[in-house]
C-alpha cells in the first residue's frame, strides 16, 4: 500500500445492509405469518440442503448485539428492511407485536448514531397475499398501501432514508417469470404484470410520503448491470440491448422517463399482452423518481445472440476467473461504466446510492479469524470504481456493503456467505471478517489506501 490515498467527499455515507427475511429468524414469533419465502422453501429442489428461513441469523432476538458490532466497526448509516408479514398478519390488520419490534429495533439504531434506511419491500411478501394472486394481481396496491401507511404513521419522524421497493425484477421476474425465486411460477405474463404492480407501489410509496409531509428522503432501489456485448456483430450487439432491456430498462425507464421501452414491449409481443395491465395514471405514478436512487451491483453481463428457445433469444458468457464464490465475474470498470450511464440517461444530477455491493466468497473461520482478501480487494476495487466517477463529478453520495452478517442468501440457501461478519449458524456467534475490520478503517479515513 502506497501513500496515495482515494479520498472520498466530507459528507460521504457508509453504511451497510440487511434484509429481513435473510436475517430475521422467529419466523412463527410475535405474530408473524408465513411469506412467500416460507412457502418456497419448503417446496423440495428450489432452495440449497432445503434451508429456510426460520431461525437465519435468529437477528430477531439479537438485535442489539448486531446493532453494536455494526457501531463498534464505525458504520454510519444502516439498511434494513420491514417484513411485511409482521406486520399485516391478516387482510387490513396491523399486529402491534411486530410494530413495537421495529420500533424497539430503531431505539438501538438511534442509540448507536446509526441513521436509518427503512426498505420496505424486500420481497418477503405475506402468503396470504400471494394466495389471492400476489404481485400479479392488482389488489396488491391497497394492501400495500395500508402497509406503507402504517409504517409511515408510526415511525415516519424516525426515519431519514426511505426504500420504496428493493430489486423489483428479482421479485417479479426471479419470481414469476423464470421460477428461481417465491413464489417460483414460469410465465412471463405474470412477471411483467408483477413488476408493473412492483412499480406502482414505488408510486404508492412516494405518494404517501408526500400526502403526510414526511421529511426523510425517499427513492426506489433498482439492481442494475453493465451489459456488454460478445462481439462487435450486429446480432450480437442487438442481444445486448434486449438484456440492458430486461434487466435495467424496463425498469428504470417508466420510473425516469415515465415509460415502458418500445423495443422491448414489440419484442416481447404475445407475452405482455398488448400492456394490458396498464391502466390510466399508471404511469404518471410510477414516474417519480424521488430524492435518489440506489443502486445494487455485482457484476457485469456479457452476451451473444443466440439461437435458444429463451425469452431473449442470448447466451450469457460464463467466466472462470476471476468470479465469486456464486461464479460471478469480478468487473469492478462495469461499476464505473455502469454509473456514468445512468447519470447520463436516468438521474440527470439526481443523488445515487450504491445500496449493495459485495461478494460471497468461501470464507473459513480458523481459530477465530477470517481471512477474506478476496472480498476485501473486490470491496476495494469497487470503491476506486465509485471514486473515479465521483472525482469526476458523479453524483454518488453513498455506498452501503452487502451484506452485514452472513445470512439466507435466498435459493442458496446458507450455502452462500456474503457477510463481512460471519456467523456460525450452529452457535449464531458472530465474528468479524477481515474485511469488516478493513472497512472500518477505511470509515474512520474516508478514504481508500492504495
Amino acid at each position: 500500500m502506497g501513500n496515495h490515498a482515494l479520498v472520498f467527499p466530507n459528507d460521504f455515507i457508509w453504511g451497510t445492509s440487511t434484509s429481513s427475511f435473510q436475517i430475521e429468524g422467529a419466523a412463527a414469533e410475535g405474530g408473524r405469518v408465513p411469506s412467500v419465502w416460507d412457502t418456497f422453501c419448503r417446496i423440495p429442489g428450489k432452495v440449497v440442503n432445503g434451508d429456510h428461513g426460520d431461525i437465519a441469523c435468529d437477528h430477531y432476538h439479537r438485535y442489539q448485539e448486531d446493532i453494536a458490532l455494526m457501531k463498534q466497526l464505525g458504520f454510519q448509516y444502516y439498511r434494513f428492511s420491514v417484513a411485511w408479514p409482521r406486520i399485516i398478519p391478516a387482510p387490513g390488520v396491523v399486529n402491534e407485536e411486530g410494530m413495537a419490534f421495529y420500533s424497539r429495533l430503531l431505539d438501538e439504531v438511534e442509540q448507536a448514531g446509526l441513521t436509518p434506511m427503512l426498505t420496505l419491500f424486500h420481497w418477503d411478501l405475506p402468503q396470504w397475499l400471494q394466495d389471492m394472486g400476489g404481485w400479479t394481481h392488482r389488489g396488491v396496491l391497497e394492501h400495500f398501501r395500508l402497509y406503507a401507511a402504517t409504517l409511515m404513521d408510526r415511525f415516519g419522524p424516525r426515519i431519514s432514508w426511505w426504500n420504496t421497493i428493493n430489486e423489483p425484477y428479482c421479485a417479479s421476474i426471479l419470481g414469476y417469470g423464470t421460477g428461481e425465486h417465491a413464489p417460483g411460477h414460469q410465465n412471463w405474463y405474470e412477471a411483467f404484470a408483477a413488476a408493473h404492480h412492483l412499480l406502482l407501489c414505488h408510486g404508492i410509496a412516494m405518494d404517501l410520503h408526500r400526502q403526510k409531509g414526511l421529511s426523510g428522503q425517499i427513492g426506489i432501489t433498482l439492481n442494475m448491470e453493465h451489459v456488454d456485448a460478445a462481439s462487435a456483430s450486429d446480432e450480437d450487439v442487438a442481444a445486448a440491448a434486449r438484456r440492458d432491456g430486461f434487466l435495467n430498462r424496463w425498469f428504470a425507464e417508466p420510473v425516469f422517463h415515465g415509460k415502458y421501452p418500445e423495443d422491448m414491449i414489440t419484442w416481447y409481443g404475445e407475452h405482455v399482452r398488448g400492456m394490458d395491465f396498464v391502466q390510466e395514471g399508471d404511469l404518471e405514478k410510477i414516474h417519480q423518481p424521488g430524492d435518489f436512487l440506489g443502486i445494487n451491483y455485482y457484476a457485469r453481463c456479457v452476451v451473444k445472440a443466440a439461437t435458444n428457445d429463451s425469452l431473449l433469444q442470448l447466451e450469457q458468457i460464463k467466466f472462470t476467473e476471476p468470479v465469486t464464490d456464486l461464479g460471478w465475474e469480478i468487473h469492478p470498470e462495469s461499476l464505473y461504466k455502469l454509473l456514468k450511464h445512468v447519470e447520463q440517461n436516468y438521474t440527470n444530477g439526481l443523488p445515487i446510492f450504491i445500496t449493495e455491493n459485495g461478494a460471497a466468497m468461501k470464507d473459513e473461520l480458523v481459530e477465530g479469524v477470517v481471512e477474506d482478501m478476496g472480498r476485501q480487494q473486490y470491496i476495494h476495487d469497487h470503491l476506486a470504481a465509485c471514486h473515479r466517477f465521483i472525482q469526476e463529478g458523479g453524483q454518488l453520495k453513498g455506498y452501503y456493503v452487502w451484506s452485514f452478517l452472513d445470512n439466507f442468501e435466498w435459493a442458496f440457501g446458507y450455502s452462500k456467505r456474503f457477510g463481512i461478519i460471519y456467523v456460525d449458524y450452529g452457535t449464531q456467534q458472530r465474528t468479524p471478517k477481515k474485511s469488516a475490520y478493513w472497512m472500518s478503517r477505511v470509515i474512520a479515513a474516508n478514504a481508500l489506501e492504495q
